[in-house]
């Protein structure tokens, strides 16, 4: 297997050359233009600013817009808020927390709806607010619910997906920092399924030549599915299925095999021969139904990876369009019933324009899925409502704090409680909100050079839990009925949020979080900081415990700096972060209000998370 290292710098630096550049978006029905939302207040707090709006039908989103003010006017125009993330800064709900601006110094905000990713529509009448300095004591918010409530489905967006590092890995016996790389992934999809309950693994590549697919012998194609049969054995020994995503474009097939993306040069181009992909596409999918039997009926089948950026796509929009339908429709073909659809864009791009194209081609689209990173996903049920595919499902394939290979926000607790905030969003409008990617054994711009080095992996090379993974596994420990809460006080409904459940057993789950999109705060604020005062009506004299989560519990970033780990562990190093892998749950004190509810008062600092879990009576 070639060493992707030694392709390093030139796939990083072309990476960082032309992952900006959009493929064509010419020619697209423009979405419609949406008022701007009503009703937009702005709350003060200490360390931020809240602000609230009414809905706009037919928004996928909304833009959040600022303007520093010098003596009452604003100074320059109104430009949107950057809370860092590097993608769509337009946000799904009706509230936005704010803590990019300085404190003491007046700002005027104003909102614009967001019908489809490319447009932004006018600005709201702007409100002014001024985020107050820290105070001696952190403020206190308190949260009420009732354990007897009746509730509601409790929706799990985590469950569906999780993306992976190609499967072609699972073969790997090659080591990065001293570990095999093929075992470790697999322990890593293992263990998401059997701690979190995901249940299936999206990954590129899987027609790539290092699964030796199709090769032309003597001018004819020649099929082998035999490597394909080896990785998705592996993939459902540990229970979960593939999503098969057709791509990237065997080299003998391509029209241009030097058009490459990653260090392992996974062609981009459209093919040379159309019909030869398509029987190409109906040889894998008839395969894959013959030897895994009626359960294929299931796997979702997405066309390409990110066609609308020039990295991913070589041609042009129009012969992206012909590869969706010649591939959707070669799917269709072994059977009807296999799902298929795409356009597995980045930054929610080319929604519009493919749902568009099939309405003209009478191609099937069963799913919609696309990406983003650094914001929860945009709403895309008014698009699929106003282009006449209101169920089709929707899957956010890729979804993560940053789309930014080696970025320091991958590792630590800020992006646990950002994981928790976009699941929450997200949760009853999305089918599948897929964290991208499981584990750090992940090679598309290079290896790892050391254990903490900014990898999208949930899981660190050698196994080790990072913040986003535990804050999934604290997700997995909510019951299956949601209960309301209600919040009052500084940072309400906001900076802190909540997620309460009731288990089967009459036992409750609640998190709490203190979070903010804003990534410069990654390393946390002190005024940010809250008390927390939970009540809990019924549970009287019900034992409790806490599980925590922030830079001091479970933030291996934290451990490896108290252990002194240079690029990579000790053996006894290793022994000391397996030792605190997992998330230890105390005891905790709770005081009742003088009748039959419990009281428990928490500490939440920023970034921060806390799992109270409450006894059946």
């Amino acid at each position: 297997m070639t060493n992707v290292n030694d392709q390093q710098p030139s796939a990083r630096s072309d990476w960082e050359a032309r992952i900006a550049r959009h493929s064509d978006d010419s020619g697209v029905r423009p979405a419609p233009q949406l008022p701007p939302p009503a009703g937009l207040t702005a709350t003060a707090g200490v360390g931020h600013v809240r602000l609230s709006w009414q809905q706009v039908d037919g928004a996928a989103g909304y833009l959040v817009h600022r303007a520093p003010l010098v003596d009452g006017t604003p100074n320059g125009e109104f430009t949107p808020v950057d809370h860092l993330g590097g993608d769509v800064l337009a946000v799904p709900d009706t509230w936005y927390v704010d803590t990019t601006g300085e404190p003491g110094q007046p700002y005027a905000y104003a909102v614009a709806s967001v019908p489809e990713v490319t447009l932004t529509g006018p600005l709201s009448e702007p409100v002014r607010a001024t985020a107050e300095p820290a105070g001696a004591e952190p403020p206190t918010v308190s949260l009420l619910l009732d354990a007897a409530a009746e509730g509601s489905p409790l929706h799990r967006p985590w469950r569906p997906m999780i993306g992976s590092e190609r499967l072609s890995q699972l073969l790997c016996r090659d080591t990065s920092g001293g570990r095999e790389i093929g075992p470790e992934l697999l322990a890593a999809l293992r263990r998401v399924h059997d701690e979190i309950g995901v249940e299936t693994v999206r990954a590129h590549a899987i027609l790539h030549d290092d699964l030796g697919v199709y090769r032309e012998v003597d001018g004819q194609p020649v099929h082998d599915f035999s490597r394909v049969d080896e990785v998705y054995d592996l993939v459902l020994s540990v229970g979960l299925r593939p999503v098969v995503e057709v791509g990237f474009m065997p080299r003998d097939l391509a029209s241009d095999p030097e058009r490459t993306v990653f260090g392992y040069r996974g062609v981009i181009s459209p093919p040379r021969d159309w019909d030869r992909w398509a029987d190409l596409v109906r040889a894998l999918v008839a395969h894959l139904l013959d030897r895994y039997g009626e359960q294929v009926l299931g796997w979702d089948f997405e066309v390409w990876n990110e066609a609308n950026l020039e990295v991913f796509w070589s041609g042009s929009r129009e012969e992206w369009m012909r590869l969706y339908d010649v591939t959707a429709r070669a799917v269709k073909d072994v059977d009807p019933r296999i799902p298929v659809g795409g356009p597995s864009s980045a930054a929610a791009g080319w929604v519009d324009a493919l749902l568009e194209h099939v309405a003209a081609s009478g191609a099937p689209v069963d799913f919609v899925s696309t990406h983003t990173y650094g914001s929860p996903p945009l709403d895309l049920r008014p698009a699929l409502a106003r282009l006449g595919v209101p169920d089709a499902r929707i899957l956010w394939t890729e979804w993560g704090v940053t789309p930014t290979h080696f970025h320091p926000v991958n590792d630590g607790a800020s992006a646990a409680a950002f994981l928790l905030t976009g699941m929450r969003s997200a949760a009853g409008r999305v089918d599948a909100l897929s964290y991208w990617v499981a584990s750090d054994h992940f090679e598309e711009l290079g290896r790892p050079p050391r254990l903490l080095h900014g990898g999208f992996g949930l899981i660190t090379v050698g196994g080790i839990a990072k913040p986003r993974y535990h804050a999934l596994w604290m997700l997995a420990q909510l019951g299956d009925t949601e209960l309301p809460v209600t919040a009052d006080g500084d940072g309400a409904a906001g900076l802190v949020q909540t997620w309460a459940s009731r288990r089967d057993d009459g036992s409750l789950a609640i998190l709490v979080w203190n979070s903010t999109l804003d990534q410069s705060r990654r390393d946390g604020a002190a005024a940010l900081a809250r008390r927390v005062r939970l009540t809990v009506d019924g549970a009287a004299g019900r034992p409790a415990i806490v599980t925590r989560l922030d830079r001091e519990h479970g933030d291996v970033t934290s451990l490896a700096e108290r252990l002194g780990i240079g690029d990579w562990p000790t053996d006894e190093q290793w022994e000391a972060l397996h030792a605190a892998d997992s998330l230890p749950a105390e005891k905790v004190q709770s005081a009742t209000d003088g009748g039959d509810a419990c009281v428990i008062d928490l500490a939440l600092p920023q970034p921060g998370v806390v799992l109270v879990e409450v006894a059946p009576a």
